[in-house]
């Protein structure tokens, strides 16, 4: 017999997600914006952007000097006739030892690649969106560190353990405002990392298994897409 296949959730499922306190328990249920967490996953799409950013953050940092750049060289090594020896300009010539370098590695070499603004946008709602419906997206009500402690913030994660075993796999932390607290109690904790909710990026987001933020987050996520509708229509 065939094997029955199994049915996608629906998308109230996914898209009512609960909402935790610092201690891991959950206090109540929020509503997701189907704009944001609701998409069709596009794996080309994702793909594209991916590279797209890697390559833009690639730096060329192999060089080596081609014949203008080498020190030396400014006087003809020996006469044009009557030596007996080949003919040389200059001792920086490429075939000589200590020479330039011909079609060597640059600086100049550039690995940026383009990709339209709308399609970047668009593979960051498909990862938030693949994120909550593989139940890896995390929602606090609100995430606050007295000092910048590692130990406090080991503390919250071990608490949010209760409702995701293996957050501590890897997590990333979206900040609706900087907060150095979090920020360097969050460093010395392996596997895990801080960004503003306003860099949110493709690369980032499906590095870390668990995205953690708070529902003010949420709420910034919305007025941001909604803005950026606004802007793409005029």
């Amino acid at each position: 017999m065939a094997e029955k296949k199994a049915k996608p959730l629906a998308k109230e499922n996914y898209l009512r997600r609960k909402v935790y306190n610092q201690d891991g328990q959950e206090i109540e249920e929020l509503e997701l914006p189907e704009e944001i967490f609701g998409l069709k996953l596009n794996k080309d799409l994702i793909h594209q952007a991916v590279v797209a950013q890697m390559a833009n953050s690639r730096e060329a940092i192999a060089h080596v000097k081609d014949r203008s750049e080498v020190r030396g060289g400014g006087k003809k090594p020996w006469r044009q006739k009557g030596t007996g020896r080949a003919r040389h300009g200059s001792i920086r010539s490429p075939i000589w030892r200590g020479g330039g370098v011909t079609f060597g590695p640059t600086k100049e070499r550039n690995f940026s690649k383009k990709i339209n603004k709308k399609m970047r946008q668009k593979a960051l709602l498909m990862v938030l969106s693949s994120k909550a419906k593989d139940n890896e997206l995390v929602i606090l009500d609100d995430l606050k560190l007295n000092s910048p402690k590692t130990k406090e913030m080991a503390g919250i994660m071990k608490n949010l353990e209760k409702a995701k075993k293996d957050i501590k796999r890897s997590s990333l932390v979206a900040l609706v405002k900087k907060n150095e607290n979090i920020v360097k109690a969050i460093k010395n904790i392996p596997k895990m990392g801080a960004i503003g909710i306003n860099n949110l990026n493709v690369v980032d987001v499906l590095k870390y298994k668990y995205l953690i933020m708070n529902k003010e987050g949420i709420n910034e996520l919305k007025v941001k897409n909604e803005k950026g509708k606004t802007t793409t229509k005029n």
